[in-house]
């Protein structure tokens, strides 16, 4: 196959205080919770209530020129990577299919599962800003002609994001047919975007104990022990979804390779447990290649698709990032109609297809953000809601973990099947 070289991306590094954050949660909802109805409450929440709206606003501002280069970035990689010949054409359409169907999975599954297991009662005040504004409810043909912005930089002050996605889509397939000059010389400015706003959000982010901890106050006021379980339902709903990719890993392994059930449970086995344990697809890299050797696929292909895989797919971005917008929806109690779920799967789609590795966190942020707000759904409750993310993480990573290796083996059987990829 030919290979095509292109200078890799490197975005900046950031440690998060990934278990403080989670700390501070906890210690906001718990001291909220004893000072409920006090004086000591009355007096300091106009502070409180300050604080954790700045440092909200202050994650909000990064999202649309970091979604903007992380997009660009992402997409202009899969561009390259399509130029490699047949087998990263066949890698990335397959890529593209399971992405299609997270989406779809969590929109139809997340909303009966809720159904089933509803937000515990008394929740309705948790994580809902005071100031959330009605949905919008677009018809068909309404939403059809949003698709396309006349004006880019109102759609940006609006916050459109579905339209500002598709542009910032487009631009990036544009990009890659540029003359290399060109090309480069753009791609070096999104580079520097990216970063420049990494670097931001990871000042944010940094104080995110003290942001999480003063919003929590005033959610352990008003909600008391609700919010610890509205938290862990939360927790188990959105880690569902991700489940329902792990199945559909199997049955890919199953369909697609053309594997017994067992010979691949067995295969997976170690870099299940790295990635469990790491929470690290990139960590998870050298025992995902000795998987797929134990599993007979092809050095070739396992040496080609894995370390693209762990770069630009993450197959349950899609369906547990639908599932946390669709969470916040139904507990502020928003309408979610078919076009607000097409909406839904369209960013998420777009998003996970011009996404790049970052840490959890920040993808958090950066990819429910724009899903929720082209559904209308509320951001406020993400502030809090990243606090508790490295839990459902870890299904992330073991499902993320487990498709990987399934594409790869299905994509090393269907190119022997083919003959020579060129």
């Amino acid at each position: 196959m030919t290979q095509v070289k292109q200078a890799p991306i490197e975005l900046v590094t950031i440690r998060l205080p990934v278990w403080w954050t989670f700390g501070g949660l906890i210690a906001g909802l718990t001291l909220g919770l004893l000072m409920a109805d006090t004086g000591l409450f009355e007096a300091i929440s106009q502070f409180t209530n300050l604080l954790g709206k700045l440092w909200l606003r202050a994650l909000q501002m990064t999202i649309i020129p970091l979604v903007a280069a992380l997009l660009v970035l992402g997409i202009s990689q899969m561009a390259q990577a399509a130029k490699a010949g047949k087998v990263a054409r066949m890698m990335l359409g397959l890529m593209f299919g399971v992405l299609l169907l997270s989406g779809i999975v969590s929109a139809m599954f997340m909303p009966a599962l809720l159904a089933v297991f509803p937000i515990p009662e008394a929740a309705s005040a948790i994580l809902v800003a005071a100031d959330a504004e009605a949905q919008q409810v677009p018809g068909i043909w309404a939403f059809l002609e949003s698709l396309i912005a006349p004006n880019l930089f109102a759609a940006a002050a609006e916050t459109a994001m579905l339209p500002l996605t598709i542009f910032f889509a487009l631009f990036a397939v544009a990009i890659s047919g540029l003359p290399d000059g060109q090309r480069q010389t753009l791609i070096g400015f999104f580079h520097a975007l990216a970063n420049a706003m990494l670097t931001i959000i990871g000042w944010v982010l940094w104080i995110a104990p003290l942001g999480v901890f003063a919003l929590a106050l005033g959610v352990g006021a008003r909600s008391g022990g609700d919010a610890f379980a509205t938290l862990g339902h939360y927790i188990l709903t959105v880690t569902a979804m991700g489940a329902c990719v792990l199945i559909g890993a199997y049955l890919l392994a199953m369909l697609g390779a053309r594997m017994s059930p067992l010979k691949f449970a067995k295969g997976i086995l170690p870099s299940q447990a790295v990635a469990v344990s790491t929470q690290s697809s990139l960590a998870s890299l050298p025992a995902m290649l000795d998987s797929a050797k134990r599993l007979g696929v092809r050095d070739a292909s396992a040496d080609f698709v894995l370390p693209l895989a762990v770069a630009i797919f993450r197959a349950t971005s899609p369906a547990m990032n639908m599932a946390v917008a669709i969470y916040v929806a139904h507990l502020v109690g928003l309408e979610l109609t078919p076009v607000v779920l097409i909406a839904g799967i369209a960013v998420a789609f777009i998003i996970s297809v011009g996404s790049v590795s970052l840490p959890g966190s920040i993808s958090f942020v950066v990819s429910i953000g724009p899903i929720a707000i082209a559904m209308g759904v509320p951001v406020e409750p993400l502030a809090l809601l990243v606090a508790v993310e490295m839990l459902p993480d870890i299904m992330r990573t073991l499902a993320n973990v487990t498709m990987n290796v399934a594409v790869t083996a299905t994509v090393d059987r269907v190119a022997g099947d083919t003959g020579p990829a060129n």
